[in-house]
């Protein structure tokens, strides 16, 4: 059974904090005080002293002068994006190159910013991550020299398979392909079960990337409605699979980019079946799921499939080590067609950091690790949306997601968001305009704000300015009409 590495404060300012989230405490509620915190959870005054500190640090709390410590006010609830409206009709996609420069000034460190869906290096543990190389390079310098082949190192796949269990999933360690990246898996998922001209179903807005890969490969995009809490409509998905030829189904059933919606469990098992009736594939990214607050929207569609219809994909760069560049997948029933296709596409990945990535999944505080990166980008993301609720225009709506770093916002529609995006650039400032998240010119007066790289005042101060220009658009929009 793996321990627990968070000090003991910090366990218990983490109860606190995601009782605080869920509404369990309420804002403005009287706290315990320090004594009586420490009596009813058997822990020391200074342990006491320390939980309160973090949680006041994370403006989760406050303290008053001589009246104890109370529940802080949250942001006010902040409507929410409206359920999408895509055309009913599949199409083919055809980008510019917005997406590729958004990512290209996203690396930039004379820009603040927002533009990427990245998280920074400051939020993992260096020091742990680079130890594990160093000790793969010391006991199989080997393959440094070798060619990598097959579907990946057996312990790598191994690992894979024990950490899908937190999923809900068995999965054979034999049929786990190790691929260079998520975005990698999906594309052979995609190119096993497709051909040039086949119709792709997946949420709308839908995460870039994704456009990419249905762009490179042919494929038409019919966009579903979605819900920005709850994800994709199946009753509108099960309309498309009656009356469209759908060979795929592509879905991020938790925290999807952009909207950060997570699918209901029930939902979940019903898309399962949805799929096996209609004897389609379901390409499923679980690349954000240890991410998500809540604990059950983090079983996997995978966990309900029992004929092998989903192909589940996903990589440990939003929680492990982004610069591992390392992916995995399992294909079901296409699991031999997508071995052949990943041999002949790209070959085997370097095996030294398959064997440091099996070494970091291994390790005793990996699950604390999570808790921990799970509440500190809660709290950025509560003060993200404060800051969002103080500095945009009245009538923006935001998400609120149960976790991750990404927030969606329907700005009013005056605003062009294309016409912010080039305004903020003049600043220095990146953030992704809503157009890049769709195959048609929707979403045209809707951003994405990525927060999971630096988080200083710097970063605050820019995305106050976000807003006021956001608000200066809207002003010059109101006067043209």
């Amino acid at each position: 059974m793996e321990k627990p590495q968070l000090p003991l404060y910090m366990q218990l300012a983490d109860r606190m904090a995601r009782s605080v989230r869920a509404g369990t405490l309420k804002r403005g509620e009287r706290l315990p005080s320090v004594r009586d915190l420490a009596g009813q959870h058997g822990v020391s005054l200074s342990t006491a002293v320390q939980a309160y500190r973090w949680l006041e640090d994370a403006r989760l709390i406050e303290a008053r002068p001589r009246s104890g410590y109370f529940v802080a006010a949250r942001p006010p609830r902040l409507p929410e994006p409206q359920v999408s409206r895509p055309d009913p009709a599949s199409r083919m996609v055809q980008l510019d190159q917005l997406g590729t420069q958004v990512m290209t000034l996203s690396q930039d460190p004379s820009f603040v910013s927002f533009g990427a869906a990245c998280p920074g290096p400051g939020l993992f543990d260096q020091d742990r991550v680079r130890r594990a190389m160093a000790r793969a390079v010391m006991r199989h310098r080997d393959l440094l020299c070798t060619y990598p082949l097959g579907p990946g190192m057996e312990e790598a796949r191994r690992a894979v398979a024990r950490h899908a269990l937190g999923l809900g999933c068995v999965l054979q360690p034999d049929e786990v392909v190790m691929t260079n990246s998520c975005l990698e898996a999906i594309s052979l998922c995609l190119r096993s079960v497709c051909k040039p001209g086949d119709v792709v179903a997946l949420e709308s807005p839908t995460y870039y990337g994704f456009l990419e890969i249905l762009q490179s490969l042919h494929l038409r995009a019919l966009e579903i409605p979605t819900h920005p809490r709850h994800g994709m409509s199946l009753e509108a998905l099960q309309l498309a699979l009656e009356t469209q030829p759908v060979k795929a189904v592509l879905s991020v059933p938790t925290l999807s980019n952009p909207l950060g919606a997570s699918m209901p469990v029930a939902d979940r098992r019903r898309l399962a079946a949805m799929v096996a009736h209609h004897d389609i594939a379901l390409i499923e990214d679980v690349l954000y799921n240890d991410l998500c607050e809540q604990e059950d929207k983090r079983r996997a569609v995978k966990s309900f499939d029992t004929t092998g219809h989903v192909m589940i994909c996903g990589s440990f760069s939003k929680t492990i080590a982004p610069g591992l560049r390392l992916g995995w997948v399992e294909a079901g029933r296409w699991g031999q067609a997508l071995r052949r296709t990943k041999a002949a596409q790209s070959g085997g990945q370097s095996g030294v950091i398959e064997l440091a990535l099996a070494d970091l999944l291994t390790q005793a505080g990996g699950g604390a690790a999570l808790r921990q990166l799970r509440a500190t980008i809660a709290t950025r993301v509560d003060e993200a949306r404060q800051l969002i609720s103080e500095s945009f225009p009245r009538g923006t709506r935001v998400s609120d997601p149960a976790g991750g770093f990404i927030l969606w916002l329907e700005l009013p529609e005056p605003v062009d968001s294309a016409l912010l995006y080039e305004a903020c650039l003049a600043e220095r400032i990146v953030i992704a305009p809503g157009l890049m998240f769709s195959a048609s010119p929707r979403f045209r007066h809707c951003i994405r704000l990525g927060v999971g790289g630096q988080w200083q005042e710097a970063q605050r101060e820019a995305l106050r300015r976000v807003g006021r220009l956001a608000q200066q658009l809207l002003r010059h929009g109101e006067r043209a009409a």
